[in-house]
């Protein structure tokens, strides 16, 4: 396989690196270097939203015919890896990786006109309604109930790890409308606001003090049944969609800067009067991380190529999802033992934006605690990793 950029490609490269460093302002920079979980907080992600819509640049993977750039699948590479690079805010893409193209698939003809403008424009901020407690990757067990009343569905229960829910105006959730026949069979799709009477928020505040996630309760909130997306029961077929596409990020372009980064720690960090990048030991460390993450980067390309010629990504989306969080634990791990005992002060207020607290912890190593205790749950949600190999078992190895 050929992995050199081709001519336009490179060329393309040009027009994103000259778009970044014009709009990447320092304060954004600053930001993403900060994010210590999977996503960057506002306003910083509504500042980089707004220069990305204006570019045409927010919705890389949309068509043109729905406001997409209509972009190739090494165009999109490209443009991840280069912002990845260049330490831009990471967006929340509930709205443009999920449920736009759920509703590209699925929706009415008036879901498409109203929501996905709206997406696009970042007038609305989404999130995932789906993990309950006791119903994460056995999702098919998930008990939300919903029940038809006239024109809407009254939903009573909770969801669990929901992600920026307290930022959230809109969300998409999986509810329960029939508890006949097959769990899967009696699953709905539905959307809605989070202003909605009874709906609340409580936040859950992880181990490194980020405020990321939230548990969501519903306390007989009514949902028209205009804002069901597909039929009643056909939830299932949707989510195992939305999945695909959840599931099938590109995580190399990332990973390579977050390995970087650990590199360059290993060249400061001093072990015995040495540089930790010297150490023989720690150095073959790097070297097998390197080349894992190598082969991660051609599977991404393996992936795109049958993207490019129209194919969904299937179960090579558990393939990336469980390869991808597994090699963020181990970049993570080596960060932690590159910092040595500076892993252990807690601040995570040295890393809110616009921060003025001098940490502890050198610069260039402040967010290695919490992206390694973040991605604890990474092998977890989206689907754990044990899932994605009984799918990889069953839809690849035929058994």
């Amino acid at each position: 396989m050929d992995l050199a950029l081709s001519p336009a490609d490179e060329a393309f490269r040009s027009e994103v690196r000259r778009f970044l460093d014009e709009k990447l302002t320092p304060d954004l920079r600053d930001a993403g270097k900060k994010t210590g979980g999977v996503l960057t907080d506002p306003p910083a992600t509504a500042k980089w939203h707004k220069a990305l819509y204006e570019k045409g640049w927010i919705a890389p993977a949309w068509p043109k015919e729905y406001g997409g750039p209509g972009w190739t699948e090494m165009q999109r590479y490209v443009f991840s890896s280069e912002c990845a690079s260049a330490h831009a805010p990471i967006l929340a893409n509930f709205g443009t990786r999920m449920c736009g193209p759920v509703l590209m698939r699925f929706g009415t003809l008036e879901q498409k006109a109203f929501y996905l403008p709206r997406i696009l424009s970042g007038e609305d901020y989404w999130c995932q309604g789906y993990s309950e407690p006791g119903s994460g990757s056995d999702l098919a067990s998930l008990q939300l109930k919903a029940v038809r009343d006239g024109d809407h569905y009254v939903l009573n229960g909770t969801k669990i790890w929901t992600t920026h829910a307290h930022f959230a105006n809109r969300m998409f959730c999986l509810v329960r409308t029939s508890s006949a026949g097959k769990r899967q069979e009696g699953i709905t799709f539905l959307l809605l606001e989070t202003k909605t009477p009874g709906f609340s928020v409580q936040p859950i505040i992880t181990l490194a003090g980020d405020h990321e996630v939230n548990q969501c309760f519903f306390d007989n909130v009514r949902v028209p049944v205009a804002n069901r997306v597909g039929e009643e029961g056909q939830g299932w077929t949707i989510a195992k969609y939305l999945l695909e596409f959840e599931r099938g990020n590109a995580y190399a372009a990332a990973l390579q800067a977050k390995f970087a980064a650990v590199r360059h720690a290993a060249r400061i960090e001093r072990n015995d009067g040495t540089a930790l990048a010297d150490d023989p030991e720690f150095k073959r460390k790097l070297a097998e991380t390197d080349i894992e993450l190598q082969g991660l980067m051609v599977t991404e390309h393996r992936v795109m190529s049958q993207l490019a010629q129209g194919q969904n990504p299937g179960p090579a989306s558990s393939l990336l999802k469980a390869r991808g969080t597994e090699m963020s634990q181990r970049i993570t791990e080596l960060g932690i033992e590159a910092l040595s005992f500076y892993v252990a002060p807690f601040e995570p207020e040295a890393r809110l934006q616009g921060a003025n607290v001098a940490p502890v912890v050198p610069e260039h190593g402040l967010v290695f605690m919490p992206q390694y205790l973040n991605t604890r749950a990474a092998t977890i949600y989206g689907g754990s990793s044990e899932v994605q190999r009984n799918i990889m078992s069953k839809l690849i190895l035929g058994f």
